[in-house]
């Protein structure tokens, strides 16, 4: 490019490069738009930085079209000496169009067509066309949609819908007041995954995780009221296992509804415990692994629930095993697990259940290996707890409990 001499209105006053995207501000200045639109976006003050006058962040940016043909029509003819011919930019999105594509959703004939359509916008979705499909309102009207569909029982769109809301999903005040206290799209979202549909696996992924992004908003009130049906219908996904993206989505929502009003002995009551060890002892990736053992110990702070994980015969033994072998994060809540069975389940039958597996031999573990120091503190309290009884015992070297005797 050296060899060759650029014409100076080619030149961006800001990037100093060749204008890919030429547009003029209303001060007459020509900038390549995507650096002037960082310049009003994280300038202190929003002054055109050629003539310094005030330039509001949302003033319009006019396209200059007959500099880009100029640009490049002389790119063109200086392609030996230009690396990249200049591209013809897209077009910028605007409100008009989404509009007419939202008015067409209501229009049976014409919804599917123009959900397609607004799925095309929603992936090529840069940070100017997501402020204005924000602007148009575009996520509220695909919620409505989808929410019809439900209430009418329909299944064609269900696709696209649920991309194009993943896709442009922002926690806008408008989205957190539509969704937050509105239980009709939480149960259209569990009625898509209940249902026999065309390319399964894709939709109800999808559906998850938008299911997920509305649990993150939804209010107290909303997360108390989900109903048992929800929460049976989370743990058949997790058990069905048709993406990996949807197991951890039903997972992290389990683990957020759990922490509100009644939901955990409504999660116990749906056999969650039973099933998230059985999934666990087919050895998952790390990270499913986690959170099972996050959800496990919340269950566990109440009564049902600990009296459902020590029914289980393999219960303890996986926890035990687990312990050290995948993460600090699987430790932390393991030994959590441990401790809450050890002070409120300890019958005689689960502490010789612990010995025996090898629950008490890992938490001696836990004290000599490289943890966290309250780590070690949570182990010795299990181990001090009940060490009359383990220290007894010949499965385990006496040494190790004598030196934490109280």
């Amino acid at each position: 490019m050296d060899e060759i001499e650029i014409p100076q209105y080619f030149i961006c006053p800001i990037s100093l490069q060749i204008m890919i995207d030429p547009v003029t501000a209303v001060t007459g200045i020509t900038y390549d738009r995507e650096s002037i639109e960082q310049w009003l976006k994280t300038a202190k003050d929003t002054t055109c930085p050629v003539t310094k006058q005030l330039l509001p962040s949302d003033s319009d940016l006019t396209p200059n079209h007959m500099l880009r043909r100029l640009i490049q029509k002389w790119s063109a003819e200086n392609m030996s000496n230009v690396m990249d011919r200049i591209p013809t930019p897209k077009s910028p999105l605007s409100k008009s169009r989404l509009l007419k594509l939202i008015r067409e959703f209501e229009v049976p004939s014409l919804c599917l067509n123009a959900l397609k359509k607004m799925e095309v916008l929603a992936k090529d979705n840069n940070g100017r066309d997501r402020k204005c499909m924000e602007e148009a309102g575009v996520a509220k009207a695909v919620i409505l949609l989808l929410i019809r569909c439900y209430k009418e029982g329909r299944i064609i769109g269900l696709e696209e819908a649920l991309k194009i809301l993943y896709l442009i999903w922002t926690p806008s005040a408008e989205i957190k007041a539509l969704v937050s206290e509105n239980c009709d799209l939480i149960d259209c979202l569990t009625w898509i995954l209940g249902r026999d549909i065309e390319n399964p696996v894709v939709v109800k992924t999808h559906a998850m995780l938008v299911l997920k992004k509305v649990i993150e908003v939804a209010n107290t009130r909303l997360l108390e009221k989900l109903k048992p049906e929800f929460f049976k219908e989370m743990l058949r996904v997790m058990k069905l296992k048709f993406s990996q993206q949807a197991t951890k989505s039903a997972l992290q929502i389990l683990i957020e509804a759990c922490l509100w009003g009644r939901n955990k002995s409504k999660i116990v009551e749906a056999n969650a415990i039973f099933e998230l060890i059985e999934y666990e002892l087919e050895k998952p990736e790390k990270n499913i692994t986690e959170l099972i053992f996050n959800l496990l110990a919340h269950l566990c702070s109440c009564a049902d629930g600990r009296a459902q994980f020590v029914r289980h015969a393999g219960s303890i033994a996986m926890v035990a095993k687990r312990i050290l072998r995948v993460s600090p994060a699987t430790d932390d809540q393991a030994v959590l697990i441990l401790s809450l069975i050890s002070k409120y389940s300890a019958t005689k039958e689960v502490l010789l259940e612990m010995l025996r597996v090898g629950a008490v031999t890992k938490l001696c573990m836990v004290i000599q290996a490289d943890c966290a120091a309250y780590l070690k503190v949570k182990a010795r309290g299990v181990l001090r707890l009940h060490s009359n009884l383990w220290n007894n015992s010949p499965c385990i070297a006496v040494y190790l409990l004598t030196r934490y005797q109280r």
